[in-house]
């Protein structure tokens, strides 16, 4: 009979990034899972694991037991999502993570599994997110699905150099030192949907589990031209004798930031809606009139080039608890460009299980890594659905935490998956150029064009300097990273010309 871990805890980090090289590092502050409840006594949906790591007997000679750091393999409470996180926000991590884990109720291990270590996406420096001092240096998340077993090792990176000697030459090897306060972070993404979901589906004659679990399943696009925009045709009403008169179960009462997240969108969707629906090229221009009639150019009234909003999933849609989340919404003033990411969580996912997948990067992004909300503005999965991302509502300039540097006038766009090496599906491509074109149509920019943000510090451009970048650009023409992956970056070229063309131009 497997051991359960004694001492599984959760962490309490919540705000973001901090660039500043004078900004203090703060260690993690274990606190047990009660203490992460909410203050309704209600229990929260999902948890986290926070194990610290400890050196490792190495095999190689030429490391310190220091330079190898990990968690021995062992039993622990379920989780889906894993990620290792440290004290300081900026210090890198020099070398390479690795875990393996166990398929809950088997004995099943994977192979070992790479986390990206320089996991970039950042809110910008000096911003109250930050310099909160609540926030770690992290490695990008993987997704592992349902596990119950793990083991970790985080291996200093070697340099091996030649020195010149009097009667030779000798091989002197070093290391960087691994961050302090290494800990791993096991994250359950909880199965909840909220009450309104729950009747929802009940409604459609949909199970809750599946709704709680999977999520929206890919549907083809509609033609806008064929869609059906009348009013539903009235029902018959219903036989008194069939009726259900018992009383409805009590729910309760809907959390404030919930609703405070749903009226964001108020004017795109209903309150407590799970999706906002597509809509076509004319009633798109009709919205955009109606969201921003007193901030549009003559040439916007003339000719709004924008794109017919697609579908997108809402917070309520993908389970979010607004409760983990900082309450305030945060905005710039407009958005002139979009970086595309990828999550670099891997492509072993199916899209019913996205919802979770979310779940799980929103949890990491605020109880591990310390922000305030999820980092990203919106969220595209393999299929091509997409995701609303961080509260504020889709339609708004609202500030994300994804481009070090480059988070102010611009929207964060991040792909879920890793595409180094993989090539994404058109259904991704697809969805990114549909909305782009649309989010960049409400605030009149071209997804062809070029525009400047001022940058706010980074490793590629100092503070203050103007960079002419794309309209749609790749998270490493902000920042010197590899994300959003190889093959996905090759692609943004096709992005462009698809997203111009579905505004008219």
């Amino acid at each position: 009979m497997r051991g359960l871990l004694a001492s599984s805890v959760g962490v309490t980090c919540a705000a973001a990034l901090a660039l500043s090289l004078t900004s203090p590092a703060v260690a993690a502050r274990p606190v047990s899972p009660a203490a992460e409840r909410p203050a309704s006594g209600a229990e929260a949906p999902g948890s986290t694991q926070s194990l610290p790591l400890a050196p490792l007997a190495s095999r190689d000679v030429t490391l310190a037991p220091a330079d190898e750091q990990g968690l021995p393999r062992r039993d622990v409470r379920h989780f889906s999502l894993a990620g290792v996180i440290w004290d300081d926000p900026d210090t890198e991590l020099h070398g390479r993570v690795q875990i393996r884990t166990r398929a809950a109720g088997t004995d099943t291990w994977s192979g070992w599994q790479d986390l990206e270590a320089h996991n970039d996406d950042t809110a910008d420096p000096g911003t109250a997110e930050r310099i909160s001092g609540r926030v770690h240096g992290a490695t990008a998340p993987l997704w592992v699905g349902d596990s119950d077993g793990v083991e970790v090792r985080v291996r200093a990176e070697a340099d091996h150099r030649t020195e010149d000697m009097a009667r030779g030459s000798r091989t002197v090897t070093t290391t960087a030192p691994l961050p302090a306060g290494l800990r791993l972070e096991l994250v359950d993404p909880g199965e909840s949907a909220p009450a309104s979901t729950r009747r929802e589906a009940a409604a459609a004659g949909v199970p809750h589990r599946a709704v709680a679990r999977s999520g929206p399943t890919p549907e083809p696009a509609e033609d806008p031209a064929t869609m059906d925009t009348s009013a539903p045709t009235a029902e018959p009403p219903e036989d008194p004798a069939t009726m259900d008169t018992s009383a409805p179960t009590a729910e309760p009462p809907e959390d404030p930031a919930a609703m405070d997240a749903s009226a964001a969108n108020a004017g795109l969707a209903a309150p407590g809606a799970i999706e906002i629906p597509a809509l076509n090229r004319q009633q798109t221009e009709q919205e955009l009139f109606a969201l921003r009639a007193g901030e549009l150019t003559e040439r916007q009234r003339t000719k709004p080039y924008i794109g017919a909003r697609p579908r997108i999933v809402t917070r309520r849609g993908w389970g979010a608890d607004e409760r983990l989340r900082e309450r305030k919404f945060v905005y710039t003033k407009k958005v002139k460009a979009a970086f595309v990411h990828h999550t670099a969580s891997g492509n072993g996912y199916r899209c019913t299980q996205v919802p979770s997948l979310i779940r799980g990067i929103y949890r990491y992004h605020v109880k591990s890594m310390g922000w305030r909300d999820i980092g990203y503005n919106f969220l595209v999965d393999k299929c091509g659905n997409i995701y609303e991302g961080r509260a504020g509502g889709v339609a708004r300039p609202v500030l994300g935490a994804h481009t070090l540097g480059f988070n102010t006038n611009s929207v964060g766009i991040a792909v879920v998956g890793s595409y180094g090496s993989k090539k994404p599906p058109a259904a991704v491509t697809n969805a990114v150029a549909r909305l782009s074109a649309w989010k960049l149509g409400l605030y009149g920019g071209n997804p062809k064009g070029r525009t400047y943000l001022k940058s706010g510090g980074g490793n590629r451009y100092p503070k203050g300097r103007k960079v002419r970048l794309n309209v749609i650009s790749g998270h490493r023409d902000g920042f010197a990273t590899e994300c959003p992956g190889r093959q996905l970056y090759r692609k943004l070229g096709s992005t462009r010309t698809t997203a111009a063309r579905l505004q008219g131009r």
